[in-house]
């Protein structure tokens, strides 16, 4: 993978670009793609950013969300976004599979892509890239690859929103070990430029639906179990639960650390049984490195502190064999 400085002279006239991000979009793949769309069109590009699925509604208030196509309703648009695009921007994640859906269609694409992610061991499916594990997150790296091209000045409090979505949720709330103070200093840098960031902690935190909430307290209650002797925790939830709450595209976001806010609790799981198939969360805090747990036992991977997985089991298997391997491998603070 070439440096993405190399790219710099691709775009020196206006392209065509295609930017898009994984399967099931969080903050900071809907924020760097719509930062780095926003910055794009600045340069005079013409920009196609497309999300392989349906934004959370917690995003729905992104600065230029109504330009994003989700592949899933709209094939077809997207299809010939891709066709058409001179360059392709991927962003938040660092292999094909991560895009379900779209896969074949960027794998077959010709034009040149382009990896901005902060995910570890990335494929060797583009031609171009700035992969930094020890990165906060994407937005970050979107902040850097704009700071690159000498084009500071042109980031505004519409890129700086952006940014920070995804630089707050990825860190969760700035608490995380990656934020480093390269972060605060780029936070300094958006602030300055007139970013407001209360009402983004509003629009991300703030704005649940009753559903969500009486979900949220369902889990605790009924669907969490906590193993103090191996410091761990586990939530599961079944597609019933998902039935009974109308669960919606995000509602089950952030699910996942509530454990770790237990004292004693390092490592927490989420277990999910959706149409198709299991998916797993995995959390950390201090050594344990849910990276290598989740890619040696659950096809997955991810951060050192942040992974994610699937099985091939049913839900009910897929608990059994995640509690066999937990009394196995003694996981420690």
């Amino acid at each position: 993978m070439k440096p993405i400085q190399d790219t710099f002279a691709l775009l020196q006239s206006p392209k065509r670009i295609f930017i898009t991000t994984h399967h099931k979009p969080d903050g900071d793949a809907i924020g760097s793609m719509m930062a780095l769309a926003h910055y794009f069109i600045k340069k005079n590009h013409i920009v196609t950013p497309v999300s392989p699925s349906e934004v959370p509604d917690f995003l729905s208030w992104i600065p230029g969300i109504e330009l994003v196509l989700n592949y899933e309703a709209e094939p077809k648009l997207a299809t010939q976004a891709i066709n058409e695009a001179d360059i392709i921007f991927c962003l938040d994640f660092n292999d094909l599979s991560r895009v379900k859906s779209m896969e074949s269609l960027l794998e077959h694409a010709v034009q040149p892509k382009v990896l901005i992610d902060h995910h570890m061991f990335p494929k060797p499916s583009f031609e171009f890239g700035m992969s930094i594990a020890e990165k906060s997150s994407t937005c970050e790296l979107v902040y850097d690859f704009i700071n690159l091209a000498n084009d500071n000045e042109l980031i505004d409090a519409t890129i700086g929103a952006c940014l920070y979505t995804g630089v707050m949720t990825d860190t969760g709330s700035f608490r995380f070990p990656a934020c480093t103070a390269s972060v605060h200093e780029m936070i300094a840098d958006l602030m300055r430029k007139g970013l407001q960031h209360t009402p983004i902690h509003e629009h991300v935190y703030d704005s649940w639906s009753e559903q969500r909430m009486r979900l949220v307290g369902h889990v605790l209650k009924e669907k969490m179990e906590i193993f103090p002797e191996y410091n761990a925790g586990l939530i599961t939830i079944s597609k019933a639960d998902l039935d009974d709450f109308f669960v919606q595209t995000g509602d089950t976001e952030g699910l996942v650390n509530y454990p770790l806010s237990i004292a004693g609790i390092s490592f927490s799981t989420l277990i999910i049984e959706r149409k198709d198939g299991i998916k797993m969360s995995f959390r950390s805090k201090g050594s344990f490195d849910v990276n290598s747990f989740s890619r040696n036992y659950f096809n997955g991977g991810g951060h050192f502190n942040a992974s994610g997985g699937q099985s091939s089991q049913d839900f009910i298997e897929t608990i059994l064999r995640f509690k066999e391997i937990l009394s196995e491998i003694h996981p420690q603070n």
